[in-house]
């Protein structure tokens, strides 16, 4: 869709108004302040109309509301030395009505709805068969599918954070400012008839310009997630029902064998772009600093693995401030590391947030290649000078010509991260011998038997680098505006949707199928590259034998408490275990990629999981938390009975706890 679409940014009058002006994603772009509602009697007016309705997409990636509402606050991640709206992360009274990045959730997902009622109720009365794009009911259902997919897919982003919002499926005929809020299960039971509608209407994918549009697989995806979600209540009333895990089976299996998507051979093709290129010279010699491609980019955006994703263009006249989550996962590398500095590749280190142990021990790192697909572990140097770098002496030389050079040349490790576990600390002493420029060590001690500390720290840390954008839309260090598309769904996750849904019903073998699936596809392949740190530093075998038969799942992953899975000691039945071994291996397959706090949600595990495995929690953090507040300027702006809503009725409105 990114290349032949054209938004028109318009204000229309009266209670139909649209504001559209924020709308840059695609290729074409025509700014119109003057236009009557007679030009969305056209067909034009119509398709941007459409178009229009997508915009309201981008916003969970382009600021810092991306990782705040959606990895803040959860057992993944904590604070980095730069954290900014620490509120989300700590649960503070600072996270209350009057927060901005809620309201701009309800704006923007507001927007988006109040954009595909007007395009449902004008399309539908669009006559003209003389037209070549609305000119058939096929034609004009297609485009109505689009927006009651897109209609469902904002209702459901806001149940999932504001539990029951008003529900305005029609364009009011006159001015309305009373918005009572619908239940939970009524916001539920509209979305699934909108996804259900949506379905019949639209193609199972789209390939070439429309790439990035609603369809089949999209509404079938988020179908199968919101019956996972409303059916995975026990206390909360979600308006589940007894059949709610054999829809989310049936659709998200639809998905799998039927939409034409499949997963990437490679768990690391969906992030490649931030690998570096080439290779590590020898001693004594300088390579080239890291680089990435732009078409590398191109082909992470283009994976048939997304399902659905919001489109961002690298178009420097069309782009707005375009996908920043690059920007908040790295730590600093620019400086305290001898033989680095800020550059394009690394990217801008705003050092907001890292992983918490949790995050990192999750994983098989010997077994799994998703952990070294996901975080950084090593830095490469890019500094020309060799002004003040560790040479070679002839003492620790391993060959005499390089005596006087320095120990890591351009394009070399200049710093490490190991990742060792607690039982096997290295001591200072073998650090320090390395040849590297720094060394960070996660377990150490000074003597065998001592105590055992870590350099990991709240600006050293390993950095998430699925969304490391090494090219974005200009070439400085400093660019903000990356050029990655925002991913909603991936087929990865519909894997794991019936995978859970088979579990809850107690199926575990079936369950199993589709992890190990997943598990499968993240095992080392034969002579496939991997980390010397597995056999340096793991207790791994120094080989390059595949592993895929040591990286499946079994039912003693959950009927017993493997030590591997870090279960709480609440949980104790198969069942409960079963619930928390999907949570982690959605950490395995997903970790960063903004589901985790709706994920947490939706199991009731919120509150003890985060106490347990986020450090930074404050002691104000309580189960009300599951929701977010009711945006205090959304409730100043309506009536109740005609009169503004007073005190009591805002309190009546507001989630408990606020």
């Amino acid at each position: 869709m990114k290349k032949h679409i054209k938004y028109t940014a318009c204000i229309m009058m009266g209670a139909a108004m649209l504001a559209l002006s924020a709308c840059k994603k695609f290729i074409e772009e025509e700014l119109v302040t003057t236009l009557t509602e007679d030009y969305y009697k056209t067909d034009n007016g119509l398709e941007d109309l459409v178009k229009s309705a997508y915009q309201p997409l981008q916003w969970k990636f382009t600021g810092e509301q991306s990782y705040c509402m959606y990895n803040f606050g959860t057992d993944e991640f904590r604070e980095g030395d730069q954290f900014n709206n620490v509120r989300y992360n700590d649960y503070d009274a600072n996270l209350n009505a009057n927060d901005a990045f809620v309201n701009g959730l309800w704006i923007n997902n507001y927007s988006g709805i109040r954009r595909c009622n007007q395009g449902i109720e004008l399309i539908g009365k669009y006559d003209n068969p003389a037209s070549k794009v609305l000119g058939t009911a096929a034609q004009k259902n297609l485009r109505i599918a689009e927006l009651k997919a897109l209609r469902a897919f904002y209702y459901f982003q806001l149940v999932q954070q504001l539990g029951g919002v008003p529900l305005v499926t029609s364009v009011p005929v006159e001015p309305q400012y009373e918005f009572p809020r619908a239940s939970v299960e009524q916001v539920y039971n509209q979305v699934m008839t909108d996804f259900k509608d949506a379905a019949n209407a639209l193609p199972w994918r789209y390939t070439g310009t429309d790439r990035g549009r609603a369809t089949k697989a999209m509404a079938f995806h988020f179908m199968a997630k919101a019956y996972l979600t409303r059916g995975s209540a026990v206390t909360d009333k979600r308006g589940q029902k007894a059949t709610d895990m054999d829809s989310a089976i049936y659709y998200a299996n639809e998905v799998i064998v039927n939409s034409g998507h499949a997963l990437e051979a490679d768990y690391g093709n969906l992030f490649n772009a931030a690998y570096p290129d080439g290779v590590i010279p020898q001693l004594g010699e300088n390579g080239s600093a890291p680089l990435s491609s732009k078409a590398k980019i191109d082909a992470n955006n283009a994976s048939n693995e997304i399902i659905f994703a919001a489109q961002f263009s690298s178009n420097l006249n069309l782009a707005g401030t375009n996908n920043q989550t690059h920007l908040f996962y790295p730590g600093q590398y620019d400086a305290g590391m001898p033989g680095m500095t800020r550059d394009f590749f690394n990217g801008r280190p705003f050092r907001r947030l890292r992983p918490t142990d949790y995050a990192i021990d999750v994983f098989d790192k010997i077994n799994d290649s998703r952990f070294f697909k996901t975080f950084q572990t090593v830095y490469y140097r890019n500094v020309a000078s060799n002004t003040g770098l560790p040479v070679w002496t002839a003492a620790n030389a391993p060959s005499p010509s390089l005596v006087g050079k320095p120990r890591v040349g351009i394009g070399d490790t200049a710093a490490l991260f190991i990742v060792n576990p607690v039982d096997r600390p290295l001591l200072t002493s073998q650090l320090s011998a390395m040849r590297y420029n720094v060394v960070y060590a996660r377990n150490k001690q000074a003597a065998v038997g001592g105590p055992i500390t870590t350099d990991f720290s709240n600006n050293k840390y390993l950095a998430m680098w699925k969304f490391s954008d090494p090219v974005r839309l200009t070439n400085t260090n400093n660019e903000a505006r990356g050029i990655r598309n925002g991913t909603f769904a991936r087929l990865g996750e519909t894997y794991l949707i019936i995978a859970e849904a088979y579990g809850r019903k107690g199926d575990y073998a079936s369950a199993l199928t589709y992890v190990n699936a997943l598990r499968n596809r993240a095992a080392y392949k034969a002579n496939e590259a991997r980390s010397p740190q597995i056999w340096l530093y793991l207790g791994g075998p120094n080989g390059l034998a595949a592993t895929a038969a040591t990286n499946l799942a079994t039912t003693s992953l959950f009927t017993t408490n493997a030590a591997s899975e870090l279960y709480p000691t609440t949980v104790t039945s198969t069942p409960d275990r079963f619930i928390h071994f999907m949570l982690n291996e959605r950490t395995r397959e997903l970790c960063g990629e903004f589901y985790r706090w709706e994920d947490l949600v939706r199991t009731e595990t919120l509150y003890d999981r985060t106490k347990l495995y986020n450090a930074d929690i404050s002691p104000s953090f309580a189960p009300f938390h599951k929701l977010r507040p009711i945006p205090y300027l959304q409730m100043i702006a309506q009536t109740v009975n005609g009169n503004p809503m007073s005190a009591a009725d805002m309190a009546a409105y507001q989630n408990p706890g606020y």
